[in-house]
């Protein structure tokens, strides 16, 4: 607990990095409006930020972890921010009339751009909380709250690119110049910050391991087929988390007239509606933190996933003539707005107090019993994070065929059952004869 009250200013800029992830991350889905509007794209074509910033985590996520070992958590966090910096600025510049010609190359150069700082800085963020925290439940307690703070900004951002996008049939990359240049401060005064803030770095596990006699080791975290397992299990909950609300959002903003017919709603009023499916991963999240100790990753996926089928269902199924009157936020006026929806969008929007605690639960059962290859396990599972851009795009593909947003919906359906799979038998460990202690192979070295 000392360190922890001696790192306080590095514990706020974890956090402050935690919730800018989210941001950043979260402009893509309602930037696909404006790339729509603006460049003519298909539902397939429009999600293309999203493609780019999530393939950058296939890309960056080992040599993230490279540049950890070799610089340490600090400069790391910085070389992530200045990248971010060029990032934003990337995507700015698509909206440049200067820029037309090629504008939508270089949105998609901004986004992957982007997407690297966002793997960069999960890369840091996530074990430094753990070890400001001091490891333990202490650890898993600053970890949680930093989930909190990232939801939060989830939700912030889909409210002010509601209200700065207004009428989608008239959006333009210009019109979210605002929640671009908030991102770009954030990451500026972020950098002074931490380039001015002293940071103790973990300790180097390494010089005790350079001791060892060198022994190539015949096993590795994909010894493991719980683990291989659960890494197919992160890679498709990334397309329930994200397709879920993006495609809410593509549905009711679209032309009832399309190729793809949505119900034409203006986007500042979806976007406060689909606000609150981000807000409900912020209660999630709370809710996952205060029973996680009590209940098993095993029986709060399995119920989860379970449940996340039958709303998606009732989504896909509810019939469009049912209407319901669905909150929103109106963060400018600081008031509740209500609009009508067919019922059917209330069970895709509640999905998100389900997938709250995926992540972390998923997480859990698929490195149980790893031992010493935790760590490389934790690295893999960053480069799965690019199974957002491949699910979204397949769904968005599955739109286009069909000719139907709903019917899009069976690509998260067969992500959730998959999901519930793995909780139910995938997540056991059928590996447990190898070793995964130093200590059991020092003992086997002296045999």
């Amino acid at each position: 607990m000392s360190n922890q009250h001696k790192q306080w200013g590095a514990i706020i800029i974890m956090m402050a990095l935690f919730a800018m992830i989210a941001f950043v991350t979260n402009l893509c889905s309602p930037m696909a409006v404006i790339v729509k509007n603006q460049f003519g794209a298909t539902n397939f074509e429009s999600q293309i930020g999203n493609y780019g910033n999530f393939i950058a985590y296939l890309v960056m996520g080992i040599p993230s972890g490279m540049l950890i070992k070799r610089f340490g958590y600090k400069a790391t966090a910085l070389m992530a921010l200045v990248v971010g910096i060029i990032g934003i600025f990337v995507q700015w510049m698509s909206g440049w009339e200067s820029m037309q010609n090629c504008a939508f190359a270089v949105y998609l150069a901004g986004a992957f751009i982007a997407g690297f700082c966002m793997c960069m800085l999960n890369t840091v963020v996530n074990p430094m909380l753990n070890t400001l925290g001091g490891g333990g439940n202490e650890g898993n307690k600053l970890l949680q709250l930093g989930g909190v703070f990232n939801s939060a900004a989830a939700v912030a951002v889909y409210i002010l690119m509601g209200a700065l996008i207004g009428d989608a049939a008239k959006a333009k990359v210009a019109d979210a110049t605002p929640a671009l240049f908030i991102a770009g401060a954030v990451f500026i005064v972020a950098f002074i910050v931490i380039l001015f803030s002293k940071i103790e770095e973990p300790n180097d596990v390494g010089k005790k391991a350079a001791k060892k006699k060198a022994v190539k080791d015949k096993h590795s975290a994909f010894s493991f087929t719980h683990f291989k397992l659960g890494i197919l299990a992160i890679f498709l909950y990334m397309g329930v988390e994200v397709g879920t609300p993006t495609y809410v959002l593509q549905y009711l903003t679209g032309d009832p007239a399309g190729a793809t017919p949505g119900l034409g709603m203006e986007a500042n009023i979806v976007g406060q509606i689909v606000a609150i499916y981000w807000l409900l991963m912020l209660v999630g999240r709370f809710i996952g933190g205060s029973i996680g100790g009590k209940v098993s990753s095993r029986a709060m996926i399995a119920t989860v996933s379970t449940i996340t089928l039958a709303l998606v269902l009732f989504g896909m199924l509810a019939p469009s003539t049912w209407t319901i009157n669905m909150p929103g936020i109106d963060w400018a006026n600081v008031s509740m707005i209500w609009a009508e929806v067919p019922v059917g969008i209330l069970g895709f929007i509640l999905v998100g107090l389900c997938t709250s605690v995926m992540w972390g639960g998923i997480f859990n059962m698929a490195v149980e019993g790893l031992g010493k290859y935790t760590s490389i396990a934790s690295g893999a599972f960053m480069t799965m994070v690019f199974g957002c851009a491949v699910m979204v795009a397949l769904q968005g593909w599955v739109a286009d065929i069909a000719g139907s947003y709903l019917t899009s919906y069976f690509v998260v359906l067969g992500c959730a059952a998959y999901i519930l799979f793995y909780a139910l038998i995938g997540s056991k460990n059928v590996n447990t004869d190898i070793k995964t202690t130093e200590e059991a192979e020092e003992v086997l070295d002296a045999i």
